[in-house]
């Protein structure tokens, strides 16, 4: 029986068994290659970013091809829009029945004036009021015309002459006022309100105060015996309505802005925190010509918070990280406001997807693994939930048209990401207006029942969900309300996937 079994341990294996363990030999030695090949070529696609924040930023601006053509129909606010603002301005006080408008330095003051902190920086508001008046004045045949005026301390009173704000008058009309005096009772007592002070006219000038006058300045005109109104809706649709100057600058900058993102999100690679990409956007806007504003740059759950957090910037990106970038830039006065959501593109993945189907191919064990792999289910929400946002956008740019109310668009995106079971995670209103300020009246949300839209008027659109701990999408793109057509985009072009923004 011994010799038996040695015969058969070296007796020669059949041809069959042989090449059965030949098989078996080299399904081993290329299942070990491919893994072998696998792990390199990840590992370098994780270490391969050797490059710098300038290669990024070089590669994001040559990615605009040096194409700066939505600029082209932007042009600088000619003098004689700002004369006509005040005139609409004038009109809207007399249907509002009040005497005058009244406001100081700042983002109002730019809009009738060309004045504003930016452009005069030592005017920065302080304790010494400098105010701007706009009035209805009618000839003696009745027309009327605006009257622009201004309250300014003696001294600066050449410094405001040097402003170069447009005036139809040969000299600007400055009510000065000294040091010791009371500034507010100086200008009730002043030409410009004169009518008032007379025995058959006595009463208190009516005046609308701006949204941004500060406080004390609106009690010191009261306390002089100015009665002081907040703003009316006829004041406040003169700058709701958009010139078509207005509409190809607001154009320009909301445009630039989605390009410059769309420029930058090819480039980015794995690793790059937020403050790294939040810089390298600062440089293309820089490279544009635009000034820069906001730049809110959130990965993963601090994207979950619309607005982030108080400790954002050293996350680190990864192909699989969402990315929320919420931005705002200025061009010739006026603002962008745009947001998108996306992924970094995933070349390691595709790598590592291609050896795992040649894997499948030999035994179907390592695809069942990857699916696994606990972030391919979050992934997956990520995916679903981009997409909800994107119809929930589209619903609400469906009812951006003149007649319908503010609450109607906000209530057309809320349906659909409440129909999908996300509707507690969208947290804040659909949009706002938009124009020198990036939020301005009528604001778009579902309590807003009694605001029109208008043609003229140009919004945000910018639904999202918000996962807390998880992460966030949000899409934000700027409409113009159209007459009998449906709204204009003016953001150039909507994001069309996580990879494609």
């Amino acid at each position: 029986m011994i010799v038996k079994n040695i015969i058969q341990r070296i007796r020669p294996q059949r041809p069959h068994q042989r090449s059965d363990n030949v098989r078996r030999f080299y399904m081993m030695i290329v299942t070990l290659s491919i893994l072998v090949i696998w792990r390199l070529l990840t590992t370098v696609g994780v270490n391969k970013p050797s490059l710098t924040l300038n290669d990024i930023r070089k590669c994001a601006t040559d990615n605009l091809d040096a194409d700066l053509s939505f600029l082209d129909s932007a042009k600088p606010i000619h003098t004689d829009e700002f004369f006509e603002r005040r005139e609409r301005l004038a009109r809207a006080l007399v249907a509002s029945n009040a005497d005058a408008f009244i406001l100081e330095p700042g983002y109002t003051s730019q809009y009738y004036g060309n004045i504003s902190q930016t452009d005069w920086e030592p005017w920065e508001p302080e304790e010494r009021p400098f105010l701007m008046l706009i009035l209805p004045e009618f000839s003696q045949s009745g027309e009327m015309s605006a009257k622009t005026a201004f309250l300014a301390p003696h001294f600066e009173e050449g410094r405001v002459r040097m402003l170069g704000i447009p005036s139809r008058e040969d000299e600007l009309d400055i009510v000065i006022w000294e040091e010791h005096w009371n500034p507010y009772a100086t200008l009730l007592a002043s030409h410009i309100f004169a009518g008032f002070n007379n025995t058959t006219k006595r009463r208190a000038p009516k005046l609308v105060v701006d949204e941004e006058i500060r406080d004390f300045i609106s009690r010191g005109l009261a306390n002089a015996g100015f009665e002081t109104v907040g703003l009316t809706p006829e004041v406040e649709l003169v700058r709701q309505i958009k010139s078509p100057a207005e509409v190809e600058i607001l154009r320009a900058v909301n445009t630039g802005t989605v390009a410059a993102v769309r420029a930058m999100r090819p480039c980015l690679v794995s690793g790059l925190t937020e403050d790294e990409v939040q810089y390298i956007l600062n440089e293309v806007l820089i490279f544009i010509g635009f000034d820069l504003f906001f730049n809110i740059v959130l990965f993963e759950e601090d994207g979950a918070l619309p607005h982030g957090g108080f400790i954002v910037g050293t996350k680190k990106a990864t192909e699989d990280t969402m990315i929320v970038i919420d931005v705002g830039a200025h061009y010739l006065g006026y603002s962008s406001d745009i947001c998108r959501s996306f992924f970094i593109d995933p070349a390691q993945r595709d790598v590592a997807n291609l050896f795992t189907g040649w894997l499948g191919l030999l035994g179907q064990r390592s695809s069942r693994k990857a699916q696994d792999i606990s972030y391919l289910g979050l992934r997956e929400e990520k995916l679903k939930v981009w997409d909800i946002v994107l119809v929930a956008q589209s619903a609400a740019a469906a009812v951006l048209k003149p007649n319908n109310t503010a609450a109607d668009v906000d209530i057309a995106a809320r349906a659909v990401i409440e129909d999908a079971g996300y509707g507690e995670h969208f947290t804040h209103r659909l949009g706002h207006g938009i124009g020198i300020k990036a939020h301005e009246s009528p604001y778009l949300n579902k309590w807003n029942t009694e605001v029109q839209l208008r043609p003229g008027m140009i919004f945000t659109d910018e639904p999202g969900i918000y996962i807390e701990g998880k992460f966030g999408v949000r899409h934000e793109d700027v409409y113009l309300v159209k007459r009998n057509e449906e709204a204009e985009l003016l953001t150039g072009r909507r994001a069309i996937g996580p990879y494609d923004p």
